[in-house]
């Protein structure tokens, strides 16, 4: 599907260069001579390099739609991550480096989302909260009432976030898996 350079918005998987980009940043931009166009910057979602680029509106870009594929993460393997398909049942397997740091929050059964390009895996999305058990977490210290007094604890999957001081070692808390921070306690 083809769209005009001035209608490139944020998250708009595009083809351009033959590669895919990303949008990341879009800035309309009206200098006081010459056509106004936008500023748009993008990722490859091959390689993940940035560019900066300017588009016109009389230009056109062709817009990708991404398939959106449930799977279930099965285990990790070595390197490798098994993912399977909740409709085929056929197993994907991906490098642990696609996933990123937030690989660490996958647990068994866990629903996630791939986005497809031509059968091709392009991204990852995890549910946005996970609840994980405390295993290290450093006591209260009395009188240390400041507002934003927050201890770094230690999960279960070894990632280290920061808590508030009431949280304590064997505790389940709710954590955010895109910006790795306490939400609050589980039920």
């Amino acid at each position: 599907m083809k769209i005009n350079g001035n209608e490139i918005r944020p998250g708009a998987v595009i083809e351009h260069n033959n590669s895919l980009w990303v949008a990341v940043k879009t800035q309309a931009v009206k200098p006081g001579k010459g056509p106004a166009y936008n500023q748009v910057e993008l990722k490859n979602l091959i390689n993940g390099s940035k560019l900066n680029e300017r588009f016109r509106s009389s230009e056109t870009v062709e817009k990708v739609r991404l398939e959106q594929k449930d799977f279930q993460f099965l285990y990790p393997q070595d390197d490798m991550l098994v993912f399977m398909d909740t409709d085929t049942y056929e197993q994907m397997e991906l490098q642990r480096e696609f996933v990123g740091e937030r690989a660490a929050f996958l647990q068994d059964g866990m629903k996630v989302v791939v986005e497809m390009h031509e059968g091709r895996p392009i991204g990852i999305s995890l549910p946005d909260q996970v609840t994980l058990a405390v295993t290290e977490a450093d006591p209260v210290v009395k009188g240390q009432t400041a507002a934003s007094s927050y201890k770094p604890a230690i999960l279960e999957n070894g990632v280290r976030v920061m808590v508030p001081p009431f949280v304590s070692s064997g505790e389940r808390i709710i954590v955010d898996t895109n910006e790795l921070v306490y939400i609050r306690r589980a039920d």
